[in-house]
């Protein structure tokens, strides 16, 4: 590949990622910051998941993911379910406070998008769209 388009790609990313973590971090989102709001789309996209689960979906340490699972548990937006096979294992499901939460969140990171992406045609938009998504699952394979 072209070192030139590399090099637009990796800065592009850099900018793309600070800015998107320094807009997720201001108060006009939530409560939520950027691995609570992934955790709880995963628990509200597939079910209740144990912490083994939710850290092999994101490529994370289990200790990673238990802390933040914790504080998603103290601050009442999950709550643990026993295995009934195993005593020490349980599942994580969500509270109506953390689906408020992650709607709240979801609602206003859309909203933010609507405005960056106000003056692109639908069709930048899809294909947008699109190739974030199909570089995200490359990122996935590769690790």
């Amino acid at each position: 590949m072209n070192e030139h388009v590399l090099e637009i790609i990796e800065l592009e990313l850099a900018i793309l990622i600070r800015r998107t973590t320094s807009i997720s971090s201001h108060k006009k989102f939530g409560n939520l910051d950027r691995s609570a709001y992934l955790l709880l789309h995963q628990i509200i996209s597939n079910g209740a998941a144990g912490v083994k689960a939710l850290a092999g979906e994101f490529q994370l340490d289990i200790s990673t993911v238990s802390r933040q699972t914790a504080a998603l548990e103290q601050k009442g937006y999950v709550y643990r379910i026993p295995d009934p096979l195993d005593g020490r294992a349980y599942s994580l499901q969500i509270t109506e406070l953390g689906k408020k939460e992650y709607t709240e969140n979801k609602h206003a990171r859309l909203a933010r998008i609507v405005e960056v992406l106000e003056s692109w045609s639908e069709e930048e938009s899809k294909v947008f769209g699109e190739l974030l998504k199909k570089f995200n699952q490359s990122a996935i394979q590769e690790q």
